[in-house]
């Protein structure tokens, strides 16, 4: 009974299942199980591995070729042989999983979601949190109605350096700032248009496309390269722009703009194989600065010779931060004042503190001991919000005005139309 309750409920949305979870205490092993174990996935759970008390006990994916690979490379991480399925219902129907890891595209983060935190699961779900602001939204009341914890997969949150530079920003020491750049040009991006094709042996390809509309078996739309089509995501925008956006909001403790524009479009490869932008800019009014998102397809040289990274530009200086150090820019003279900044030392991110270990370490730690998570559900949420009103304002090209309490657009019915997903029958959004 509870098997087909829980079932309907993925499909209609209508209902509400109790918790199952099993008690956990804190010497117990945690039991994961990971929904979408191709790519990040499985970089989540190797990482979440490494923390002791830890166990994977199931994979889920919608290709068995990959669940065959994945479960020969947890035996090889952990002498344990996970349990397969092939619906991921079905790997949360099983109350021996304490928690889960989704690793799936995009489109599919709400429902999965939203399913294993009223299946007694927490969760550990990858950036962007959602496809669209209204599933945003969504997701925020399950993880409060259950209470489970929910950690967004912005890995940066529990950087080192980030957070040093975060506390540098934040420090006064720039002066009023005025503007923050993030940018991502990505040389390695470039796609060719691809045929339609047979799907490959062992894909259940209705289950891959779940609530996103019917097309025909891509190549283009498949693994890794979906990231590219509005059907499952958004694009650039939406893959490195949630972690640099994320940083641009932590560091001036911003949550929505007050407006948005954006332009863009298929100007370096207009015979190119992806849907979303090569090239786009996004620019955000907020109450004291402007933030500019930026990306580029094709080629690495961005602002500041870095492929990718954040700008906080204030009257004293400026500090730019990646993945790599963050350094000071200092203003040598300022018009009206005879000051200059001092000069301070380049802060190298060593690979043991770029974050990701310690991300997946922290959400452990708060199911375990009850640790504040560094990117719950609402803080993960707000760079998602933010990557969406750029594509928003990019796809109706209009200058929008943005309502951060009510989180909708003033006067534009084309805008408040892309706020909500259209899914794909029998799969509705979560009531």
């Amino acid at each position: 009974m509870r098997r087909r309750a829980f079932i309907s409920h993925s499909l209609v949305g209508s209902l509400t299942i109790p918790s199952f979870a099993r008690a956990l205490g804190p010497n117990d092993t945690l039991n994961l199980g990971v929904i979408g174990c191709r790519s990040m996935g499985m970089s989540d759970l190797r990482s979440m591995l490494k923390t002791p008390g830890t166990r994977c006990v199931a994979l889920s994916d919608i290709d068995q070729n990959v669940l065959q690979t994945r479960a020969a490379d947890v035996f090889e991480l952990s002498g344990n042989t996970p349990t397969l399925y092939g619906d991921y219902r079905k790997l949360l129907d099983n109350q021996d999983i304490d928690a889960v890891i989704i690793g799936t595209p995009d489109h599919w983060h709400c429902l999965q979601m939203v399913d294993a935190v009223d299946s007694g699961k927490h969760v550990y779900v990858e950036k962007p949190l959602a496809n669209s602001i209204d599933e945003c939204a969504r997701m925020i009341r399950a993880q409060e109605r259950t209470g489970r914890q929910v950690q967004v997969g912005q890995w940066q949150r529990s950087g080192k350096h980030w957070s040093e530079a975060i506390d540098f920003v934040q420090s006064g020491k720039l002066g009023e700032i005025r503007t923050v750049k993030t940018w991502a040009y990505m040389n390695w991006l470039k796609m060719d248009k691809a045929a339609d094709s047979p799907v490959p042996e062992g894909v259940n390809y209705d289950m891959w496309l779940g609530p996103a509309p019917v097309h025909a078996f891509n190549p283009n739309r498949f693994h890794f390269h979906f990231r590219w089509f509005w059907d499952y995501t958004g694009g650039l925008m939406t893959d490195w722009g949630v972690h640099l956006i994320d940083i641009a909001l932590w560091g001036m403790n911003a949550t929505g703009p007050n407006r948005v524009m954006s332009s863009g479009g298929p100007f370096a490869y207009p015979d190119g194989g992806m849907e979303t932008p090569d090239t786009q800019q996004a620019i955000y009014e907020f109450d004291n600065f402007t933030m500019v998102w930026e990306h580029a397809v094709g080629i690495s040289q961005g602002p500041f010779q870095r492929a990718h990274g954040v700008a906080f530009i204030g009257n004293n200086g400026t500090l730019v931060i990646d993945r790599q150090k963050w350094q000071i820019f200092p203003e040598t003279e300022l018009n009206s004042l005879d000051f200059k900044m001092p000069a301070q030392a380049t802060r190298t991110a060593t690979p043991s503190e770029r974050g990701l270990d310690q991300h997946t370490a922290n959400f452990v730690a708060a199911i375990r001991d009850g640790e504040a998570l560094n990117c719950d559900i609402r803080t993960g949420s707000l760079a998602a919000v933010n990557a969406h009103l750029g594509n928003i304002a990019l796809r109706t090209g209009d200058t929008l005005s943005w309502d951060r309490d009510k989180q909708v657009f003033a006067n534009n019915r084309a805008a408040n139309k892309l706020l909500v997903p259209n899914y794909r029958p029998p799969w509705r959004l979560p009531a």
